[in-house]
């Protein structure tokens, strides 16, 4: 295994940031590591990376502990943070090359120029990082975090300020080095980890509450969703009241999101109550589940 996180627990004096948490990560798989602000995901993360240690548990990236053998750890992964710190002076490559240094790489010009045609920085590679637009620090972020062709690749909303364009690009090129490192992606983009991600693994206060991949979530979902536009005004407690139907939210105009249990199929109710209210039903669907409503109802206070 890539990461092996076991029974981890981290106290900010009496807060619990983390809660007995265990996963596994395997060798060149990606997972999306996903959770609300607050929850824990960057907590677990700086633990991976050596930034702060566990109070209770253990983590291993390769094998090596991330408390006892933090400098070995750090060789095997690549990280970019959330906020992508950067050196905003130095020009594109000088920046590449002095990380590349630091790694002690070697043939690091030839390596540099590498990581400039993967990441897509041809245009922008003799400019200074200041001068660059969000999208392109992103792509120098991601450069600097494989530059040294680690094992394990670590990013923290790396799409961020990412045009539509430039969105497709990096998605391809994590999906790219996912079939050559582990990759731990966290996002709040549901579109973006059910694009890229083999498997999802879920955290709400500090605790993991789903682990498995998008195709199961979605078929092992408790809810079922259903679309359905009236012809006249609704109340929403009448609608509420039909048999089955847990909740009821207004979309727009005269259109309505019924929530129910996904072995109760309520579609025959709504019709069966706007007959008898002299209503007609325009449009009705059952919806797929999202990923991002298994989310909601995963961690929803």
């Amino acid at each position: 295994m890539s990461i092996q996180v076991s029974n981890v627990t981290k106290l900010y004096g009496e807060q619990k940031a983390l809660n007995n948490v265990s996963f596994e990560i395997g060798s060149n798989e990606i997972v999306g590591f996903l959770g609300p602000n607050g929850a824990g995901k960057s907590t677990m993360m700086k633990i991976l990376t050596c930034y702060i240690p566990a109070s209770e548990g253990s983590a291993k990236v390769c094998g090596f502990d991330t408390n006892t053998q933090s400098i070995e750890v750090r060789k095997q992964i690549g990280y970019l943070p959330e906020h992508n710190p950067l050196y905003l002076e130095m020009y594109v490559k000088e920046f590449l090359e002095f990380i590349g240094k630091l790694y002690q790489v070697k043939n690091v010009k030839d390596r540099v120029k590498e990581m400039i045609d993967l990441t897509g920085l041809q245009i922008e590679q003799n400019k200074k990082i200041g001068a660059l637009s969000k999208g392109y620090r992103q792509r120098v972020g991601l450069a600097q975090a494989i530059i040294h062709d680690p094992k394990v690749l670590i990013m923290d909303e790396p799409t961020t300020g990412l045009d539509p364009n430039q969105l497709e690009e990096i998605r391809g090129l994590i999906k790219k080095l996912g079939k050559q490192k582990t990759v731990m992606l966290s996002t709040h983009i549901m579109q973006e980890v059910e694009a890229v991600c083999d498997r999802v693994i879920i955290i709400n206060k500090g605790e993991i509450v789903a682990n498995d991949n998008t195709q199961t979530l979605q078929k092992n979902n408790t809810k079922q969703i259903i679309t359905v536009e009236f012809d006249k005004e609704v109340n929403q407690s009448v609608l509420k009241n039909i048999a089955g139907v847990e909740e009821a939210i207004l979309i727009e105009g005269k259109t309505w999101k019924i929530i129910s249990d996904v072995e109760n199929d309520v579609r025959k109710s709504i019709f069966n109550y706007a007959v008898t209210n002299d209503i007609s039903i325009l449009t009705i669907n059952k919806e797929e589940q999202k990923l991002e409503d298994i989310f909601k109802q995963l961690t929803k206070k």
